[in-house]
């Protein structure tokens, strides 16, 4: 059974699972799938085209699925999916897809933070933590597990790559690769990131190997050499083969 608050306002057309609170304030539009045991605190609002799973807690002021901030945008049938074992703080914002993509996704286990923005046509990974007030504009894609701090700002098209850390107040229009602590003013390398990644149960020796990797990668000055470098001095092991897939495939180009 759902606890559905009489101050709250559900769509007859909206489609909703089982075991979910619906708080006081919360608005639910049509065109809606709400999944199970979910937690809506009060004031919350599920705009068209949601697709929420199940288990998640929705703090108040968040408004998913919004209407997308793109002049481009000419009211296409979109989508917002949000997967399970999220939890998304207060006044977050995460809007529906556009006609680039038709869907914007957040996958599960991330902690969104209060007042963050994902745009249009985003794709978020599992297990993220994404700070106070930062904000991605349209298309950006972060991988699984990366930890972005507070005030950072990114670039439309970026990628963010797995088990990053990203300083608070950050800036960048360029990729950010996978294992690695990107920070200073301009944004930057600053190193591996060893406590993430031991954290993350990382060996020794997967944690050097990506040590040397970036040390090849950067100590050329066309990365594709780099790249080569790792290729005769290191072993090929899944987390170096992402890492040099990540930087072939960039499109805007790794922070250096």
């Amino acid at each position: 059974m759902n606890h559905i608050s009489p101050l709250a306002y559900v769509h007859p057309e909206a489609q909703m699972g089982d075991n979910n609170v619906i708080g006081p304030f919360c608005f639910i539009d049509k065109n809606t799938v709400i999944g199970d045991n979910n937690t809506l605190q009060n004031s919350v609002t599920i705009n068209y085209g949601a697709r929420i799973g199940s288990n998640n807690e929705i703090f108040p002021g968040a408004s998913l699925s919004t209407k997308p901030q793109d002049l481009k945008f000419r009211g296409e049938d979109t989508i917002c999916q949000i997967g399970d074992n999220n939890s998304i703080r207060e006044n977050v914002t995460i809007s529906r897809g556009t006609a680039s993509k038709g869907t914007t996704i957040v996958g599960n286990n991330n902690l969104l933070m209060e007042n963050m923005h994902i745009a249009h046509d985003c794709v978020i990974g599992n297990g993220c933590i994404i700070g106070n007030s930062t904000k991605f504009a349209g298309e950006v894609v972060v991988d699984d597990n990366a930890i972005i701090s507070a005030t950072v700002l990114c670039h439309q098209f970026i990628r963010i790559g797995s088990y990053v850390m990203i300083q608070g107040g950050s800036r960048t229009s360029q990729d950010i690769p996978p294992y690695i602590i990107a920070g200073k003013e301009p944004i930057r390398y600053a190193g591996v990131n060893l406590i993430g990644l031991r954290r993350r149960g990382f060996s020794n020796e997967t944690i050097t190997q990506i040590h040397d990797a970036y040390r090849l990668l950067y100590s050329k000055g066309v990365l594709a050499e780099g790249i080569e470098e790792i290729k005769k001095n290191i072993p090929l092991t899944p987390e170096i083969q992402y890492l040099i897939d990540f930087v072939q495939s960039s499109k805007r180009g790794i922070i250096r």
